[in-house]
């Protein structure tokens, strides 16, 4: 919504221009109407702006909201008002929104449905989250095996209304098992005679609604799918994802792996709506665990302490080298992360991802080897050069090993690979640098440590 839209529909509301607003929510997409309502949340406002829309467009609009305001909305609608809410909306968005309500407002609706809403809606609510049940759609079209192309296009007029697509229409028998699939397009274009057996598509690419919905998102993504349609064991068809759906499973995924990435848990709601004590429980456990993992970094300080009275200048490199081996792991670790996530990278590439690793991380290591010691050439002398150079080369290169194997290990112990990204890798190459760095230095410099 742009700038001056909002300032409009803010000035209109205010005024208590009845007409001009029903004009102009009419005109308005629903995304968009949602997004006001969001920016500007109240929930006796909220509901007083969706009076003015028409039940259809009411029902687009509540299914874009963010899910803390539809359940604020819903505790305050009244029974009758929600269950007509409820008939208007995709049959996977009426499931999430009833998932959230609590269990006396659930019976209230039930008693309001008819059997088969109930039993559908129903169905879709017992899936877990992050399934491809959860997301799925019973507003699929289909028609029956052996009828014509005519019978198929009337059939599919009587019922498109009701249906989330109709570019897409499964092929079923007596049973509702799934046999192919036909085009709009295929539709338009045959003759209204030909059969639909002759016409449609018979290998079809399904999923299952035990699925991880990130896997039916892939598919989507990997064969330009507008929808997939969804069989249970007994090829039963029971829905479809879409593509759209695909993108909000895209969107929240990668939500969370940037979130794990930087150790940070599961925030339900988002960001901007999570209390602060949600947020800081998000991130507290993580925070204190490297805590404790930074000691070691300390305790290989003290361990190198007479080699730092002895060498002060080595104190002044060490910000640099740190944060060098740090920032090389974290890069290694963020490409095969996302090499696992995006299936790019499987568990049994780790040798070759290795190699291939090693021979970059060398070849960063000489070119940042070289740029530190031309830095350091005019603040100490070519010993301590020699030192900080060499340790830059190990630092780095041991940086970026850990960067990629981490991943690997967690993902073999059955742990998300993402949570090996930054503050992880930061940590462990942060202790691993500043023993390289002063063994190095102890190593050259011909000086015997004894650990006080």
């Amino acid at each position: 919504m742009t700038i001056e839209t909002q300032e409009y529909l803010i000035d209109i509301v205010e005024q208590g221009n009845e007409k001009a607003l029903r004009t102009t929510l009419a005109s308005m997409a629903s995304a968009d109407i949602a997004e006001y309502i969001d920016e500007n949340f109240e929930v006796y406002g909220a509901m007083a702006l969706m009076e003015k829309m028409s039940a259809e467009q009411q029902a687009a609009v509540f299914g874009y909201l963010r899910p803390n305001n539809q359940q604020e909305l819903a505790r305050h609608m009244e029974v009758g008002m929600l269950a007509k809410l409820f008939r208007d909306m995709s049959s996977d968005e009426r499931a999430d929104v009833y998932a959230m309500l609590n269990v006396k407002l659930q019976d209230a609706l039930m008693r309001r449905m008819a059997k088969t809403e109930r039993d559908d809606l129903l169905m879709l609510a017992s899936y877990e989250e992050g399934l491809v049940g959860s997301v799925m759609t019973s507003g699929y079209a289909s028609i029956p095996l052996g009828v014509t192309v005519e019978t198929a296009l009337y059939r599919l007029r009587q019922s498109a209304p009701e249906k989330e697509t109709i570019y897409q229409t499964y092929v079923v028998d007596k049973e509702h098992k799934l046999h192919g699939v036909v085009s709009l397009r295929d539709l338009i274009t045959a003759s209204p005679d030909d059969i639909i057996d002759d016409i449609m598509v018979r290998d079809v690419l399904t999923v299952s609604p035990d699925m991880p919905q990130s896997e039916a998102a892939r598919i989507i993504s990997r064969y330009d799918l507008i929808a997939i349609p969804v069989i249970d064991k007994d090829r039963l068809l029971v829905g479809m994802v879409t593509f759209d759906d695909a993108m909000d499973v895209v969107e929240e995924e990668d939500t969370d792996t940037m979130h794990r990435s930087a150790t940070v848990g599961k925030i339900e709601g988002g960001f901007k709506d999570a209390s602060p004590f949600t947020i800081y429980r998000s991130r507290v456990n993580w925070l204190v665990l490297l805590v404790f993992a930074n000691i070691f970094s300390g305790a290989g300080i003290a361990h190198f302490e007479e080699t730092i009275k002895a060498y002060g200048a080595l104190l002044f490199f060490l910000p640099l080298l740190i944060a060098s081996g740090g920032n090389t792991g974290a890069q290694a670790a963020t490409l095969i992360v996302r090499g696992i996530a995006t299936g790019d990278v499987f568990k049994s590439d780790w040798p070759r991802m290795l190699a291939k690793e090693l021979l970059v991380s060398v070849a960063l290591g000489v070119t940042m080897a070289i740029s530190i010691g031309v830095i350091g050439y005019w603040r100490a002398g070519p010993d301590i050069i020699l030192v900080v150079a060499l340790s830059m080369l190990c630092i780095v290169l041991v940086g970026s090993l850990i960067g990629v194997l981490l991943p690997f290990v967690l993902n073999r112990f059955g742990w998300d690979p993402a949570t090996a990204s930054s503050p992880l890798v930061t940590t462990i190459a942060d202790t691993s640098g500043v023993l390289i760095y002063f063994g190095i230095a102890s190593a050259i410099l011909d000086f015997s440590v004894v650990p006080g």
